[in-house]
C-alpha cells in the first residue's frame, strides 16, 4: 500500500475521555474513530490486525475439530425468557420491538441461540461431541462505556459452544479449548494468565479466565510465586495459614467496649492481632421478587468478597445497607456479632470455623465478648468462603505465597452443563435410548479487546509497538525526499521485492518532513522502517526497529535479504 493513497487519518491529539494507552494511540494513529459512547469504527489498519487475530483463532479452532458458524445478531426475546435469563442479565441486555411488536434483543452473548441451533438437529449421542463457534460483533448496553476498545458498548466477540453426552468428554474438551487460548495468545505476542474465576451471568461451574498481563488492567488477579496457579481476585482461594498470631488467653465474658466501633479500635484496645477479631459487613441482598439484610462475618484481619458473599447468598445483587436500617431490626451498628443467630441472616466466613479466642461484638451498645468459641456455631450457622484473600497468603495448591497483579480478561471459558440444554429443552437420545440434557461448555474471547490488549502491553510514549503476528504492516519504507529521483527509484524497487515476497509493506511516498513521516511511523507502530535518505549516496539506507527504536546501516543491496530474516 502506498502512503499517500492509504486513508490513515493520524492526528496528535487524543480524544478528550481516553486515559489507556490503547485508546490514545488507537484513536491517535488511525486505527479507530468513536462514533457515540462505547461505539466505533474501526479503520482499515485495524481491519488488518482484527483479521490477522481472526485468522489465528480460526487455525487453532481447526485444530481441535471446532466448526464455523455465523448466527444472527438479533436474538428473540422469547429464547432468553425460556433461559430465564432475560431479567438476571439486567439492564445490559438491550431489548426492542419490530413493526409486528415481537420483542427482540441485541446478543450480548450467543448461548440461547446456539442451543436452539443445535436442538431437534442433534438428537443422538453418535453425533456428539461437537463444537461450534462463530466471530461475531455483540452489543451490551454498557452504563459507563470507558477506555475505548476495552469496554465498548459494541464488541466483535469469539463465542464457541460445546456439547457432549457426558460430563467426562466436556472436562477433555474444557481442557482442549483451554490449550488452543493458550496457543492464541502465545502466537500474538502477548504475555498472560489462566486464572480461576466467577462464572456471573453465565452461570455453570468450571471457570477459567484468560488475563492478559497489564498495569492497565481492570482486574486483580492473584497469582502464586511457585506453581501455575492464578485467579481472579473474585475466585482465589488460599490454604490455611502457616503461622498464626499469638492468641490471647481470656475465658469467655462480657466486657465494656465504650465507643470501640472499628477493628483497628478493638485490637489496639485489647492488645491483640486483628486475627483475633470478627468483623462483621452488614449488606442488604436482592433476590427477584425481595431483598433482606444479611451479615457476613470475617476475621479482622480480612476483607468481604462481595461476588463471593453474592454467590454464597444465590442473590442478584448486593447493596450496602444504612446504619438505621440496622437499628430498625435491632441491631447495634459497631457492636454486632455472630452470636445472635435471631434478627437477620449470617453468613460467617470458612476460615472462622471452630476458630477460638476471638473477639467479636456482643449486639450491644458499648459491648464486645472476649474469649469465643466459634465451634458453639457449627450446627447452627451457615459457613462459606467469603473472605478475599491477601498478598502473603499461601497458595492453595502449594506452599508459594500470593502476590497480586493487574490484568485485562481477554477469554473465558466455562463449563455449563446442563445450564441452559434443560430449560430449553435441548436433549438427545444416550445409548440406552433414554433422552437427556445435552451436557455444554461455552468458550469466549474477545477480539476487539485483544486488539487493545495488544497496545496496553506493547507501547512507549511515541505510540504503538505491534508484535510480528499482529502488525497491520511489517515493513514501512520512508522516502525522505520524495523530490530525489535515487531515493524514490530505490524505495520503489524495495517495495516491488517486498509486494512480490508477499510481505505487508507500506510505501510512504507523502510530500512531507522526514521528523512528520517518522513520528507518523513510531506512532502507527510498525515492526520495522527502512529510511531510504542521504545515506543512500554511500549505497546504503536505514533500517529502524520498532520495538528497540534503534537504527542500523546497511546496503541497499542487503536491505532485502535482512528484512526477509527479519520477517
Amino acid at each position: 500500500m502506498r502512503r499517500s493513497r492509504a486513508f490513515i487519518p493520524t492526528t496528535k491529539e487524543a480524544p478528550s475521555d481516553a486515559t489507556l494507552p490503547s485508546h490514545i494511540f488507537l484513536a491517535r494513529a488511525g486505527f479507530i474513530t468513536q462514533v457515540a459512547a462505547g461505539l466505533y469504527n474501526y479503520l482499515p489498519l485495524a481491519k488488518r490486525v482484527i483479521r490477522k487475530i481472526e485468522n489465528i483463532v480460526n487455525e487453532e479452532m481447526a485444530k481441535v475439530g471446532a466448526q464455523e458458524v455465523e448466527l444472527s445478531f438479533v436474538t428473540p426475546a422469547g429464547l432468553w425468557a425460556e433461559s430465564g435469563r432475560i431479567e438476571k442479565f439486567g439492564k445490559e441486555l438491550l431489548r426492542f420491538k419490530d413493526r409486528k411488536n415481537n420483542l427482540f434483543v441485541l446478543g450480548p452473548t450467543h448461548e440461547e441461540m446456539m442451543v436452539d441451533l443445535v436442538r431437534n438437529r442433534v438428537t443422538s449421542y453418535k453425533n456428539l461431541p461437537l463444537n461450534l463457534y462463530q466471530i461475531k460483533t455483540k452489543f451490551r448496553d454498557e452504563a459507563r462505556p470507558r477506555f475505548g476498545l476495552m469496554r465498548g458498548r459494541e464488541f466483535i466477540m469469539k463465542d464457541a459452544y460445546s456439547f457432549h453426552a457426558s460430563t467426562e468428554d466436556l472436562d477433555r474438551e474444557f481442557e482442549a479449548m483451554e490449550v488452543a487460548y493458550k496457543k492464541i495468545l502465545t502466537r500474538l505476542g502477548l504475555d498472560f494468565r489462566v486464572v480461576e474465576a466467577d462464572s456471573g451471568a453465565i452461570g455453570g461451574s468450571g471457570s477459567k479466565e484468560l488475563m492478559v498481563i497489564a498495569d492497565s488492567g481492570e482486574d486483580t488477579i492473584a497469582i502464586c510465586s511457585k506453581c501455575e496457579y492464578g485467579a481472579n481476585i473474585e475466585a482465589a482461594s488460599r490454604s490455611a495459614r502457616a503461622s498464626v498470631p499469638e492468641a490471647p488467653e481470656a475465658d469467655f465474658n462480657k466486657f465494656l467496649t465504650p465507643d470501640i466501633k472499628t477493628i483497628d479500635e478493638l485490637a489496639e484496645f485489647f492488645k491483640v492481632d486483628p486475627y483475633y477479631t470478627v468483623k462483621c459487613v452488614a449488606k442488604r441482598v436482592v433476590y427477584e421478587d425481595e431483598s433482606e439484610v444479611v451479615l457476613f462475618f470475617v476475621r479482622g484481619c480480612d476483607n468481604l468478597q462481595e461476588v463471593k458473599a453474592l454467590n454464597a447468598t444465590e442473590a442478584l445483587d448486593i447493596v450496602d445497607v444504612t446504619e438505621e436500617e440496622l437499628k430498625e431490626i435491632g441491631l447495634e451498628p459497631g457492636f454486632i456479632g455472630p452470636l445472635d443467630q435471631v434478627k437477620a441472616k449470617h453468613v460467617i466466613d470458612s476460615d472462622l470455623k471452630g476458630a477460638t479466642n476471638m473477639i467479636c461484638g456482643a449486639n450491644e451498645d458499648g459491648y464486645h465478648f472476649i474469649g469465643v468459641d466459634m465451634s458453639i456455631l457449627d450446627d447452627v450457622a451457615y459457613f462459606a468462603d467469603i473472605a478475599e484473600v491477601n498478598e502473603g497468603d499461601i497458595c492453595p495448591y502449594c506452599d508459594g505465597e500470593l502476590s497480586f497483579t493487574k490484568g485485562i480478561e481477554v477469554g473465558h471459558i466455562f463449563k455449563l452443563g446442563t445450564t441452559y440444554s434443560k430449560p430449553l429443552k435441548a436433549e438427545f437420545l444416550d445409548e440406552n435410548g433414554k433422552s437427556q440434557p445435552f451436557i455444554m461448555g461455552t468458550y469466549g474471547m474477545g477480539i476487539s479487546r485483544l486488539v487493545a490488549s495488544v497496545i496496553e502491553q506493547h507501547h512507549d510514549e511515541s505510540g504503538c509497538i505491534w508484535t510480528k503476528e499482529t502488525a497491520p504492516y511489517m515493513v514501512n519504507i520512508m522516502i525522505n525526499n520524495i523530490k530525489n529521483k535515487a531515493q524514490v527509484e530505490a524505495g520503489e524497487a524495495l517495495y516491488e521485492q517486498l509486494q512480490n515476497a508477499n510481505v505487508e509493506v507500506m510505501l510512504d511516498d507523502r510530500k512531507e518532513r522526514f521528523g512528520f513521516k517518522m513520528k507518523d511511523a513510531e506512532l502507527i507502530g510498525f515492526p520495522y522502517t527502512v529510511i531510504v535518505g542521504k545515506e543512500l549516496v554511500d549505497g546504503n539506507v536505514q533500517l529502524f526497529d520498532r520495538a528497540t527504536k534503534t537504527k542500523e546501516s546497511m546496503s541497499v543491496t542487503t536491505i532485502f535479504d535482512r528484512l526477509m530474516e527479519l520477517v
